[in-house]
């Protein structure tokens, strides 16, 4: 009997963002506030439509694939508004907050506003228009970390965690946003008793794109920290990156949609299993699962979207082994060994 237990126990690793938890009200809305604030010096902001542009199209945009993080999505939206609008020279400053200060105050953003409110996708539109060209100024303001200079990772942040949780974590104040943060906005998406049963006869870990903090938030508020075996976040892909930069001198990024997080826990665990298997809801964590050398089996789930038919093509394209409309099925899938 234990030898056929082992013999069929199973690593589940899931993501956490749209699968384990709904950052629908959290993350997605994060990103909209990030851009309006980022132009609320703007003359004529007040034009810009509130919301600024449909959760739904900053959905499709993500699915696309190619961002390692909200921050990158946050970046990748203010980079098309940016070049949609009739803006002045850059102002020069090696003071980042001087040249956001002095370029975004002299930009007139009435016309952008216009074009916000004369389609339902005007973010997917703007992209097909210009793809993902880089504008100097604007990637330039997405440089360094927080308190060095990121302007927009600062404003995410902010808008995310809150005042209190921002100045405790960052050990300064918030210049944009002076409310309670986002973060308090999301919900768990998976039932507990799934996981007691997933997790009292396989093993259940955790590989996300959240920083540590951000990911232990959620995890000890909703009470599920104690069914995951491992939990890999940001700074362990950072870490690494930074020994094979040390080491062999060549920077990599080992974020999504790169294997490093779920060979990293196929090895760690040192627990015999005989199938691997992920759990996200995006193209990269697909992919993720396929380039893995581990073998995992990638399982998208659509819970989050709602757009499922389209992000059911995606994920399909990046190889997922299942695609479910729910996380609750994988009691189904991933099947019980009570025998």
């Amino acid at each position: 009997m234990c030898r056929i237990k082992m013999k069929n126990k199973k690593l589940i690793v899931f993501d956490m963002d749209g699968v384990l938890i709904d950052v629908s009200r959290s993350y997605r809305e994060t990103v909209r506030q990030t851009a309006r604030l980022f132009f609320s010096i703007a003359p004529s902001s007040e034009k810009l439509p509130d919301p600024l542009f449909p959760l739904a199209d900053l959905a499709a945009v993500k699915q696309r694939g190619g961002l390692n993080n909200d921050w990158d999505l946050s970046c990748l939206v203010i980079n098309l508004l940016f070049n949609q609008i009739e803006k002045p020279p850059v102002y020069r400053s090696k003071d980042p907050w001087a040249q956001y200060e002095e370029t975004v105050s002299q930009c007139h953003v009435g016309a952008l506003g216009d074009f916000l409110r004369s389609t339902a996708k005007p973010l997917t539109a703007m992209l097909q228009k210009a793809g993902k060209t880089k504008n100097a100024f604007i990637y330039g303001l997405y440089s360094g970390d927080v308190g060095s200079g990121n302007i927009i990772k600062q404003i995410f942040q902010e808008v995310y965690l809150g005042k209190d949780l921002f100045e405790s974590t960052y050990g300064q104040p918030p210049k944009f946003y002076q409310y309670d943060g986002l973060i308090h906005r999301e919900a768990l998406l998976i039932d507990k008793g799934l996981l007691d049963e997933l997790a009292a006869e396989h093993v259940l870990a955790i590989a996300t794109g959240r920083p540590r903090a951000e990911a232990d938030y959620p995890l000890a508020h909703f009470g599920i920290r104690k069914y995951f075996t491992r939990v890999m976040a940001l700074e362990d892909c950072l870490e690494k990156e930074k020994q094979v930069l040390k080491a062999e001198g060549r920077k990599v990024s080992l974020s999504k949609p790169h294997p490093y997080m779920l060979d990293a826990i196929a090895t760690d665990i040192n627990i015999p299993v005989a199938e691997y298997f992920y759990v996200g809801d995006m193209p990269d964590d697909m992919l993720a699962a396929k380039k893995s050398a581990a073998g995992y089996k990638g399982i998208g789930v659509l819970i989050s979207t709602p757009d499922r038919a389209h992000l059911t093509v995606n994920l399909l394209k990046a190889g997922a082994y299942a695609v479910l409309e729910d996380v609750d099925q994988l009691r189904s899938l991933i099947g019980s060994e009570k025998a």
